[in-house]
């Protein structure tokens, strides 16, 4: 990942502070005063490029990269949008703008890599069905997501905070909805303890996300990325989740007289992630006209294969779009890279259709969210009343 953006961090670290020399430090402040700016930027480019030179994936290393592009965002974004507003001109006016913006900048980038990643957060959903079976009405859904356990690593107590808020909730079902991990199964070793203490009357149901095939380690073979993959879904079934791969599971009511089914499909996202739903093999023996939840890791699939079925599920949960960590008064960069990226949504030509996107509790490499909180989300299946 550090390679693929290399040369944005360059762009970032060294123009910004080389105009920012030009215009205001030179001839105003001593020659070591200079160097000592410039050359924190310099070093931090120099430590990303040899991290990305010998790219390694272990625990240690992905630990390194991480905080080591923390720290490069937190110096190199806020000069950049000082350098961009004060050195066109040198105005009084122009320079005490871009200090102040740059200022809040920063504070809102050290809290959100320092404390925004912890600030978890429960939204709750209700959903009206007519053809919800009456065996449902106020049936209680938890969903979570994207939950990159390697960038977790040393921050048990934060998962285990989840898995209590979790519980509170007193779900009938958990739904978790890809991306367990980021490079390798062993990154989920040490929160197995953890994860295996959540609990549903129907208990938990997952699949598998992009990160789940484990395509972004430098394997020596295919061999041995399938074995490490088969080695994730075995850790998942010692945690009593039930992974779903493109497969269905019905679900019975308390009193056995109703049913709906979930339908669980391998991930399926547009070229370079992997495409492996299996729609057909995954409704097998299941009927049009039950109530059904699929369960995707990619929203992309909903625009691209669901809606174009005569009788679509009546609701798709996913993740994968992270809302990219970021959303501000409602809007996030997600938006420009996904038609459904955070929250609810309904297509208006199917009456009772719907597709839930939760922004996700981790994420990759970087711990960092600012407004896009943690997210656990409680979906309430409710009978509309004829």
């Amino acid at each position: 990942m550090v390679t693929r953006i290399l040369p944005l961090l360059a762009v970032l670290l060294l123009i910004p502070v080389y105009f920012i020399d030009r215009r205001f430090l030179r001839g105003r402040v001593g020659r070591w005063w200079r160097v000592a700016f410039c050359g924190i930027n310099v070093i931090l480019f120099l430590a990303l490029a040899c991290l990305a030179w010998n790219e390694s994936y272990t625990a240690t290393a992905d630990y390194l990269k991480g905080r080591t592009l923390n720290v490069a965002l937190l110096v190199s974004v806020p000069e950049t949008l000082f350098a961009l507003i004060a050195v066109p001109r040198a105005r009084l006016w122009r320079t005490r703008l871009a200090l102040g913006l740059s200022s809040v900048l920063f504070l809102a980038m050290a809290y959100a890599m320092t404390l925004g990643w912890r600030q978890i957060t429960t939204r709750e959903t209700t959903l009206a069905y007519s053809s919800l079976p009456k065996g449902f009405d106020g049936y209680r859904i938890v969903q979570i997501s994207d939950l990159h356990l390697g960038t977790m690593r040393g921050h048990e107590d934060v998962v285990e905070e989840l898995v209590e808020r979790v519980n509170i909730l007193k779900p009938d079902l958990i739904v978790f909805t890809g991306d367990l991990v980021n490079y390798l199964p062993q990154e989920l070793e040490t929160f197995i303890p953890i994860l295996s203490k959540m609990k549903a009357r129907d208990g938990v149901v997952s699949v598998l996300g992009n990160h789940d095939y484990l395509g972004y380690y430098a394997w020596e073979s295919e061999k041995e990325q399938r074995d490490a993959v088969h080695q994730l879904m075995a850790m998942q079934d010692a945690m009593g989740w039930r992974l779903l791969n493109n497969e269905s599971l019905v679900l019975r009511s308390a009193d056995l007289c109703d049913s709906i089914v979930v339908v669980g499909l391998e991930n399926d996202g547009p070229p370079r992630f992997p495409a492996l739903a299996d729609w057909d093999k995954a409704m097998r023996g299941i009927s049009d006209e039950s109530f059904r939840i699929l369960v995707q890791h990619d929203p992309s699939y909903w625009r691209r294969e669901v809606l174009n079925h005569e009788r679509p599920p009546q609701l798709q949960l996913s993740g994968h779009t992270h809302a990219m960590q970021f959303s501000i008064f409602g809007w996030s960069p997600s938006s420009l890279m996904f038609d459904e990226w955070g929250g609810l949504y309904k297509d208006e030509s199917h009456a009772e259709t719907h597709i839930y996107v939760t922004q996700g509790f981790g994420s990759v490499l970087m711990p960092f969210r600012l407004g896009a909180w943690p997210e656990i989300a409680l979906i309430t299946l409710e009978r509309t009343k004829n």
